[in-house]
C-alpha cells in the first residue's frame, strides 16, 4: 500500500491517467481547521495541464470536490460546492459536495473528475507488441503488471496521480501556515545549461537578514507575488525570459530539456523530526527526490559541501540564532527553524517526438516514432506545486510527531 507521509499525517490516492476520477484520502488532520475548496483549487490550478504556454497544450480543469471530513453548522455553506451527479438509466442523483468547513478529524475524502482524455493516442504502447519509449515507465510496468497495465496517458504512473499530492499538502500548509506561519515557497532555478543569477534560498536569506528569521505574512505575500510574476516560476525575471526562449526553441525541435527547482519553506517549527530512521532529511529525501523523473535531491548547500572545509561549512551560533544557513534548516534529521532548503533536478520529459532506438514490449528491436501526444517540453515546469505540497505534508507529519513528546493532560478529560 503506498501513503505519502504518514504515520500520523498521511494521504493515499488511487485512479489512472485516463480513468473516470482521481480520488484522495488525507488522514490525520486535527479538528478544528477551517478549509475552503477554493485553497486547494489554487493550488491545483498552478498543478494542472495548460496552466503554463510553456508546457504541455493539454487542457484539463481539474476542479476539486471535496466529500467528508468536513463540517459546519452552517449547512448552507457547507454544502455549496460543485454538485456531483450520476446517471442510472433515466434516473439520475444529484449530491451537493463541501464548499467550507471545519476539520473534524475524521478523514477528508475528495475526488477530480478526468475530461480532457484522448485516450486513442496510447493504442501505440498496447499489448505485447505495443512500443516502449525510451525513458519511460512503458516496458517496467507491462512485466510488473504480467501484461495487464492500463497504458492510457501512462495509468498510474501519470503525473496526474499527483493531484492528491497536492490535495493532501493543501490541507498540511493551512494548518501550519495558521499555528506557525509557515509559508512555502518554489522557484525554478535551472533550464537545460541555463542557471539562474539569483536564487530562491539566496533571495528568503535576504529577507530573513532584513527581517530577522520570522517572516510577516506580508512578506511572505510579496515574495509569492514575486515569484508569479513571468512566464516562469522564479525569482529571476532575467533567467524568466531566457528559459522561455530555450523551452520554446526545445518544443519546435520536437525535443526536451531537464531542470532545477528549489523549494524553501520559511517559519518552520524547530526541534521537529527525528534523529535516524524518522529523519527529517531522510523523509525529504525520500518524498521530494520520489517525484516523477526527479534524479536527484539536495538539502541546503548541497552538492558544494563536498568540496568544503569544516571551518567554511559550520554556520555560526549565537544566542539569537544560526547566522548563517549551509545546513538547509535541518541538522541531524531535525529542523533548526532556520529556512528549509531542498534542489530538486529533473531529468527532460521522456516522451518526444524524435525518432529513437527501442524495443517493443516482445523485446523486438524497432526505431520507436511517437505517434500522437501532447507532452510537457520540461517537465519541471509546473511542479513546484507539488513539490511544495510533499514537503508540506512531510512536515505536518513530523510536527505532530513531535507533539507525541509533549503530553497534555488536559486533553483527556471529558467530564
Amino acid at each position: 500500500m503506498e501513503v505519502l507521509g504518514g504515520p500520523l499525517f498521511g494521504v493515499a490516492g488511487a485512479g489512472e491517467s485516463h480513468g473516470p476520477a482521481i480520488v484522495t484520502m488525507v488522514f490525520g488532520c486535527p479538528p478544528g481547521l477551517w478549509v475552503e475548496r477554493t485553497q486547494i483549487q489554487h493550488y491545483l490550478d498552478r498543478r494542472r495541464p495548460g496552466s503554463n504556454k510553456l508546457g504541455t497544450p493539454r487542457r484539463e480543469d481539474d476542479q476539486v470536490a471535496l466529500l467528508s471530513g468536513l463540517y459546519s453548522e452552517d449547512h448552507d455553506q457547507l454544502l455549496s460546492g460543485p454538485a456531483l451527479h450520476l446517471h442510472l438509466g433515466e434516473g439520475e442523483t444529484p449530491v451537493r459536495t463541501y464548499a467550507a468547513g471545519f476539520t473534524t478529524g475524521e478523514p477528508i475524502a475528495a475526488t477530480v473528475l478526468s475530461a480532457a482524455k484522448r485516450s486513442s493516442d496510447y493504442k501505440q504502447f498496447a499489448g505485447p507488441q505495443g512500443h516502449a519509449r525510451p525513458g519511460h515507465t512503458d516496458l517496467v510496468k507491462h512485466y510488473k503488471s504480467r501484461g495487464f497495465v492500463d497504458v492510457r496517458g501512462g495509468g498510474r504512473s501519470s503525473y496526474r496521480s499527483t493531484i492528491s499530492d497536492v490535495i493532501g499538502g493543501t490541507i498540511a500548509r493551512l494548518y501550519l501556515a495558521e499555528h506557525f506561519g509557515t509559508a512555502i515557497f518554489s522557484s525554478i532555478s535551472q533550464v537545460g545549461p541555463l542557471e539562474t543569477g539569483l536564487s530562491l534560498a539566496a533571495r528568503v536569506a535576504e529577507l530573513v537578514e532584513s527581517n530577522g528569521q520570522r517572516l510577516s505574512p506580508a512578506t511572505c505575500a510579496a515574495l509569492e507575488s514575486e515569484l508569479e510574476r513571468g512566464a516562469l516560476r522564479t525569482v529571476d525575471a532575467d533567467f524568466a525570459r531566457q528559459a522561455a526562449e530555450l523551452i520554446a526553441k526545445t518544443r519546435k525541435a520536437r525535443d526536451s530539456v531537464g531542470a532545477a527547482l528549489e523549494v524553501v519553506a520559511v517559519n518552520v517549527p524547530p526541534l521537529v523530526g527525528e534523529p535516524l530512521y524518522q529523519s527529517l532529511k531522510l523523509r525529504l529525501m525520500g518524498s521530494l527526490g520520489g517525484l516523477h523523473a526527479v534524479q536527484a535531491c539536495e538539502i541546503g548547500a548541497g552538492h558544494f559541501v563536498a568540496a568544503r572545509r569544516g571551518s567554511q561549512n559550520n554556520d555560526p551560533i549565537r544566542k539569537d540564532g544560526y547566522q548563517r544557513n549551509s545546513h538547509g534548516g535541518l541538522l541531524g534529521g531535525v529542523t533548526t527553524g532556520m529556512p528549509l532548503v531542498c534542489r530538486l533536478s529533473f531529468k527532460p520529459t521522456a516522451t518526444i517526438a524524435r525518432p529513437q532506438n527501442s524495443v517493443r514490449k516482445d523485446l523486438e528491436e524497432i526505431e520507436f516514432q511517437l505517434a500522437k501526444g501532447r507532452h510537457d517540453p520540461c517537465v519541471g515546469v509546473r511542479a513546484g506545486a507539488t513539490l511544495e505540497s510533499r514537503l508540506a505534508i512531510e512536515l505536518m507529519n513530523a510536527v505532530l510527531m513531535h507533539q507525541a513528546h509533549s503530553m497534555d493532560v488536559s486533553n483527556f478529560k471529558l467530564f
